[in-house]
């Protein structure tokens, strides 16, 4: 029932993710509402490690940004940009990362969320993302953060080399509850 439970987490983020992609914004408006969402945003992440992603889970540190289009309840957020920092113990086949994101609303407003540990499955570089936190500072604090997506890499041998897979992108959601 566990291994059934992990797929189940993993192939759902990738399905979340590519669906909010491949539908874009016109989707958000409903799940926002749906979901009791405040903010619905889908668009793009860009992860960078240092040192790369290589067969054996290393320490790493992870800097990153994204870049949304959101629907909000309130009509003023509509598009975010975000910077994404942090560290932990990643591969190519596991991670187990903290970060923090701060984001830079349309508005001029700000929010940093903080993810404790998510559920990032690695499959040869490519990224299942699924990170869950709170936001602790700024716009909307102390709500909830949720932000599926999949990062991938077109530098799968990579992995088998010293330096690694420096760099995967990608769609991602963040949904703000």
């Amino acid at each position: 029932m566990r291994g059934t439970w992990r797929w189940v987490r993993v192939w759902g983020s990738l399905v979340v993710a590519v669906g909010m992609v491949v539908t874009g914004p016109m989707a958000a408006p409903a799940l926002a509402h749906e979901e009791g969402a405040v903010v619905s945003c889908v668009g793009t992440n860009t992860i960078e490690f240092s040192p790369g992603l290589s067969l054996w889970a290393r320490r790493t540190r992870i800097h990153g940004t994204g870049a949304y289009r959101c629907v909000s309840v309130g009509p003023a957020v509509t598009a975010a940009k975000s910077e994404i920092s942090g560290g932990g113990m990643n591969g190519c086949f596991a991670s187990h990362a903290s970060t923090a994101e701060h984001i830079t609303w349309n508005t001029g407003e700000q929010s940093t969320v903080v993810y404790p540990m998510g559920d990032v499955r690695q499959v040869a570089g490519q990224a299942v993302v699924l990170v869950a936190g709170k936001v602790v500072a700024g716009k909307f604090r102390g709500r909830t953060a949720v932000s599926p997506g999949a990062q991938l890499t077109l530098d799968i041998p990579g992995c088998a080399t010293r330096r690694g897979v420096p760099l995967i992108t990608g769609p991602s959601t963040l949904l703000i509850r």
